[in-house]
């Protein structure tokens, strides 16, 4: 009653046995394409973690960056301005890592923490009423009158451009892990594991424990049983060049690294910009949120402070270099694994699965 291992000669298996088979075949396939996938996925799976590594290494030094500015220049808001700063850089991390928001809307709802903060420190320092009511009118004022000029909108646009291939290179590299782990977990047919049986282990019915496959009549069965894996070959290469084609950008135009590196100097133009036009802010302000309650013999508005770059930079070399570094070593393995697919039964046929240095081998019917 053999479904499968059918011949002429007696035989030492049994029907169940040849059910225990395709159970074995099913978990061999899958333990075997797992081997293959693991060093490519290990790959993936370590450069997601350094990527992620050097991304947040420049994220803190940018905030680090954007932080001493205000402690040094903006003392008297610098306190009250650290929440937002904090907030800002989450979501800029957030952003690269795929979460469902905008740089724009980042951006944005900084500069709307940030106004309140400037107007009643810096515009106007003698405010001593900052209500909730008040803050949230200022917040809501922001985005009418413009008080931050075009920087507010020109830090939208750099960060926007740079942050995307950050952002792209994140959410492909979590592509690929995805496609390696459905390879691994694809159902064989009935006709594969068929198939496999037959090429493994009808043999030992007959006794032929230590005989294997001929190569030729493996590789015949493998490419049948993962014809649905190889057709991932012509997406895969594409995959791979778009990957390429994305390091090279961002590796070329370093747009990452300046544009965070260039946060600090965004944000003090724009609050110089408040400043220089602090009188004409004032009278809009009034008009839309009342008059503030004063502290007597108004304050000066805070003098302006012109800000030199500050000394930091050896730190963002290295965050600098090391990304660059990771971008170079993971493309070049990826290009190593350009064939991956198209080569999988290659690859399953190799080794110690089929008979490479002897004169007899089974070819499915018979040893030849």
């Amino acid at each position: 009653d053999l479904q499968i291992c059918q011949h002429r000669a007696p035989t030492c298996c049994t029907k169940k046995m040849e059910e225990s088979y395709q159970a074995a075949v099913r978990r061999e396939r899958t333990q075997s394409i797992q081997a293959l996938n693991f060093e490519l996925k290990y790959m993936i799976v370590g450069h997601i973690t350094a990527f992620q590594e050097a991304f947040e290494s420049l994220l803190r030094f940018a905030e680090n960056r954007t932080s001493s500015l205000f402690e040094t220049a903006y003392r008297p808001m610098a306190k009250e301005a650290a929440e937002p700063v904090k907030e800002l850089f989450t979501d800029i991390s957030l952003y690269i890592l795929g979460a469902e928001t905008t740089v724009e809307s980042a951006v944005l709802r900084f500069f709307d923490s940030l106004f309140p903060l400037v107007y009643s420190r810096l515009i106007n320092p003698g405010i001593t009423d900052l209500s909730e009511d008040y803050t949230e009118c200022l917040r809501l004022t922001r985005q009418d009158i413009n008080p931050f000029g075009h920087y507010s909108k020109n830090m939208v646009t750099e960060l926007s451009k740079s942050l995307w291939a950050s952002r792209m290179l994140s959410q492909a590299l979590s592509l690929g892990i995805e496609v390696i782990n459905t390879t691994e977990h694809a159902a064989l047919t009935k006709e594969c594991s068929r198939a496999l049986v037959k090429m493994q282990y009808c043999p030992h019915c007959q006794g032929l424990t230590l005989i294997r496959p001929c190569v030729g009549y493996c590789l015949n069965v493998m490419r049948g049983c993962l014809a649905s894996v190889s057709e991932l070959d012509a997406q895969w290469r594409k995959y791979i060049s778009t990957l390429e084609y994305l390091t090279n950008e961002m590796a070329v135009s370093h747009d990452l690294e300046i544009a965070l590196s260039g946060i600090w100097n965004s944000i003090n133009e724009a609050i110089l910009h408040a400043q220089l036009n602090g009188p004409q802010l004032s009278a809009t302000v009034d008009k839309v949120c009342g008059q503030p309650k004063q502290q007597e013999g108004n304050l000066s508005s805070a003098s302006i402070v012109p800000v030199k770059a500050v000394t930091e930079v050896q730190t963002f070399v290295m965050a600098h270099a090391s990304l660059n570094n990771k971008r170079r070593e993971f493309i070049n393995y990826m290009k190593r694994s350009r064939t991956f697919y198209a080569s999988v039964a290659e690859r399953l046929c190799d080794g110690d699965l089929v008979m490479r240095d002897s004169s007899t081998c089974w070819n499915g019917e018979d040893v030849v």
